[in-house]
Protein backbone atom coordinates (compact mmCIF):
# COMPACT_ATOMS: atom_id res chain seq x y z
CA UNK A 1 0.00 0.00 0.00
CA UNK A 2 1.09 3.70 -0.50
CA UNK A 3 2.18 5.81 2.40
CA UNK A 4 2.62 8.88 3.44
CA UNK A 5 5.47 9.57 2.68
CA UNK A 6 5.19 7.77 -1.06
CA UNK A 7 2.53 10.09 -1.70
CA UNK A 8 4.50 13.22 -0.75
CA UNK A 9 7.45 11.89 -3.02
CA UNK A 10 4.82 10.87 -5.78
CA UNK A 11 2.56 13.88 -6.14
CA UNK A 12 5.74 16.55 -7.27
CA UNK A 13 6.14 14.13 -10.09
CA UNK A 14 2.76 13.60 -10.68
CA UNK A 15 2.16 17.10 -11.44
CA UNK A 16 5.49 17.34 -13.28
CA UNK A 17 4.24 14.47 -15.58
CA UNK A 18 0.60 16.00 -16.14
CA UNK A 19 2.50 19.36 -17.19
CA UNK A 20 4.67 17.58 -19.60
CA UNK A 21 1.26 15.42 -21.23
CA UNK A 22 -0.43 18.96 -21.36
CA UNK A 23 2.64 20.35 -23.21
CA UNK A 24 2.68 17.65 -25.88
CA UNK A 25 -0.97 18.28 -26.77
CA UNK A 26 0.14 22.07 -27.29
CA UNK A 27 2.90 20.46 -29.15
CA UNK A 28 0.89 19.11 -31.25
CA UNK A 29 -1.94 21.89 -32.00
CA UNK A 30 0.72 24.34 -32.55
CA UNK A 31 2.40 21.98 -34.84
CA UNK A 32 5.78 21.44 -33.40
CA UNK A 33 8.59 19.68 -35.47
CA UNK A 34 8.03 16.28 -35.28
CA UNK A 35 11.19 15.28 -33.23
CA UNK A 36 10.67 17.73 -30.33
CA UNK A 37 7.51 16.35 -29.75
CA UNK A 38 8.75 12.47 -29.69
CA UNK A 39 11.34 13.93 -26.79
CA UNK A 40 8.34 15.31 -25.02
CA UNK A 41 7.14 11.85 -25.14
CA UNK A 42 10.03 9.83 -24.30
CA UNK A 43 10.77 12.21 -21.29
CA UNK A 44 7.31 11.68 -19.94
CA UNK A 45 7.41 8.37 -20.44
CA UNK A 46 10.61 8.08 -18.59
CA UNK A 47 9.21 10.11 -15.47
CA UNK A 48 6.00 7.71 -15.62
CA UNK A 49 8.41 5.08 -15.45
CA UNK A 50 10.35 6.50 -11.86
CA UNK A 51 6.92 6.79 -10.42
CA UNK A 52 6.71 2.92 -11.32
CA UNK A 53 10.04 2.00 -9.74
CA UNK A 54 8.51 4.18 -6.78
CA UNK A 55 5.15 2.26 -6.54
CA UNK A 56 7.08 -0.75 -6.67
CA UNK A 57 10.14 -0.81 -4.16
CA UNK A 58 6.76 0.57 -2.14
CA UNK A 59 5.15 -2.41 -2.76
CA UNK A 60 8.19 -4.99 -2.04
CA UNK A 61 8.85 -3.18 1.03
CA UNK A 62 5.06 -3.52 2.39
CA UNK A 63 3.06 -5.78 0.36
CA UNK A 64 5.86 -8.64 -0.30
CA UNK A 65 7.49 -8.03 2.97
CA UNK A 66 4.01 -9.04 4.95
CA UNK A 67 3.36 -12.05 2.32
CA UNK A 68 6.69 -13.56 3.17
CA UNK A 69 6.32 -13.01 7.21
CA UNK A 70 2.95 -14.53 6.20
CA UNK A 71 3.84 -17.57 3.93
CA UNK A 72 2.25 -16.39 1.33
CA UNK A 73 5.25 -14.65 -0.47
CA UNK A 74 5.56 -17.01 -3.28
CA UNK A 75 2.15 -15.84 -5.09
CA UNK A 76 3.45 -12.23 -4.41
CA UNK A 77 6.94 -12.57 -5.85
CA UNK A 78 5.27 -14.42 -8.98
CA UNK A 79 2.82 -11.60 -8.88
CA UNK A 80 5.69 -9.14 -9.07
CA UNK A 81 7.56 -10.69 -11.66
CA UNK A 82 4.53 -10.63 -13.78
CA UNK A 83 4.17 -6.80 -13.12
CA UNK A 84 8.18 -6.21 -13.87
CA UNK A 85 7.81 -8.22 -17.41
CA UNK A 86 5.06 -6.02 -18.28
CA UNK A 87 7.06 -3.35 -17.36
CA UNK A 88 9.94 -3.96 -19.04
CA UNK A 89 8.21 -4.83 -22.59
Amino acid sequence: MVNDDTKEVLRPRIKRIIGQIEGVEKMIEEERYCIDIINQVNAARRALEQVALIVMKRHMESCLTEAIKGKKGQEKIDEIVGSIDAFIR
